[in-house]
């Protein structure tokens, strides 16, 4: 049987037992259906997006410096003294006498507008920095959620595929149960034969048992990873040519740190830092305002009469601050920004290694990996084959039984490592893509 139709076999069993376990109305999903419920479900992947938002709220909050602030306040006042103030009599002597009246309602309409701010102008600046890095961090976040939500998704299926190969087994084994019971009533074989056979079978049931109870954890592990409720059911679909097809990978490309999600990240972190630094060097420069007052001013000596008459007035204003000595604050703030930019250079390097070692390491396990599973591949061919001949020549009294035994221990074995080896070389290929930077998450 050609390496096709075994591994055809294998996901059409799967796929039916994924249609015989599903119950009316149940969803089935494939890969790209779970990645994109993933990216609408996943929490991470929504704090993320709610994280933007609110990154647009403060830059708004820091921006509304540049629009008109205009404010409203009064200041009622009654004087339990009144003020006292000597003026000139006439005859050279100083007369004493109160001034103002007893109560005052001071209502004022305050309108103030930025003309030029260092920190307005480097909120402005700096605003799309913080945009980018936020919408980073969702990128990133979308980027471990298809690499888990695929690996989950390998893992079910490798764990369907290990059912689907023991189920065949047990099926073969228990009809060499049976013929070695008839050919121990026959007298042909030793009642040995017969006890092998139990053994062998009663051990392929265990395992097969094992693997139907790992399902459970499989579904559970691909539901976490894409947000999806613990107490809903799902089925898994899958296109086996396009699973094949996709093991392939071209090796030959070159590693680009600038596709890694953590080296821009990394780049805007740098940029913000740098605003900051030219933020603290133009901190002397001054800050200019204008201003605008409005007060309705109601005065009287009695409580009862005081908004009986308004005495207005208003004026307008320039206003403007220069920093002259602040303690050597200025200073020591841009001493420091320009050391948190070493730190961040130095980042870049420690960045720059791990995702170097990130890359060997994925290519050396996708290359293994795909090695194995060709050796697998073949092995299991020819696994087959000889206990295809091996029970021919046990029926026809040639071999042993033992010689059966050993045949279907290392078909079954054969089998099981071609599927965790392509099963492997599918998660490697993740790792490889992720190492790179290739990993595909808005539109697959």
């Amino acid at each position: 049987m050609s390496k096709q139709a075994i591994l055809l076999f294998f996901f059409c069993s799967a796929g039916y037992l994924c249609s015989a376990q599903k119950a009316p109305d149940t969803l089935v999903l494939t890969l790209d259906q779970c990645i994109a419920y993933a990216m609408q479900h996943e929490p991470t992947i929504n704090e993320a997006v709610l994280n933007q938002a609110v990154t647009k709220s403060t830059n708004a909050i820091s921006l509304a410096g540049w629009l008109p602030q205009v404010n409203a306040s009064g200041n009622l006042q009654h004087y339990i003294q009144q003020p006292t103030t000597f003026v000139n009599n006439g005859t050279g002597g100083l007369t004493k006498q109160k001034t103002g009246v007893v109560n005052t309602f001071i209502p004022t309409l305050s309108v103030t507008q930025a003309i030029f701010s260092p920190s307005l102008l480097s909120a402005a600046r700096i605003a799309p920095m913080y945009e980018k890095a936020a919408s980073q961090v969702t990128d990133s976040t979308q980027i471990f959620v298809v690499s888990s939500v695929t690996k989950n998704f390998y893992n079910l299926l490798l764990t369907l595929e290990q059912i689907n190969v023991l189920t065949e087994d047990t099926a073969r084994l228990n009809k060499n149960k049976a013929d070695t019971y008839h050919q121990y009533i026959g007298g042909l074989v030793d009642e040995t034969d017969y006890d092998e056979a139990s053994i062998t079978l009663n051990n392929s049931l265990a395992q097969l048992k094992q693997q139907n109870e790992n399902v459970v954890p499989a579904y559970a592990a691909l539901k976490q990873s894409m947000g999806f409720p613990a107490d809903s059911q799902f089925n898994v679909q899958f296109d086996t040519a396009a699973m094949l097809r996709d093991v392939g990978f071209d090796t030959t490309q070159q590693l680009d740190f600038s596709k890694r999600i953590e080296f821009q990240q990394l780049q805007t972190a740098k940029n913000i830092q740098q605003q900051m630094t030219r933020y603290y060097g133009s901190a002397w420069l001054p800050t200019v305002g204008a201003f605008y007052d409005y007060n309705y001013e109601f005065e009287s000596n009695t409580a009862t009469n005081l908004f009986g008459q308004a005495f207005p007035n208003s004026y307008v204003g320039l206003s403007v601050s220069i920093p002259i000595f602040t303690g050597f604050a200025r200073t020591q703030s841009i001493h420091r920004s320009r050391l948190e930019e070493k730190e961040l250079d130095f980042e870049q390097v420690r960045l720059t290694s791990q995702i170097y070692t990130e890359y060997t390491s994925a290519l050396a396990a996708y290359k293994g990996n795909y090695y194995n599973m060709k050796i697998m591949e073949e092995n299991t061919e020819l696994a087959r084959r000889t206990y295809n001949i091996v029970a021919l020549q046990y029926k026809q009294g040639v071999v042993a039984y033992l010689n059966v035994i050993t045949a279907e221990s290392n078909l079954i074995a054969s089998e099981i490592g071609y599927l965790n080896a392509l099963f492997q070389l599918l998660s490697s290929k993740i790792d490889l893509q992720k190492a790179m930077g290739y990993i595909p998450y808005t539109n697959r």
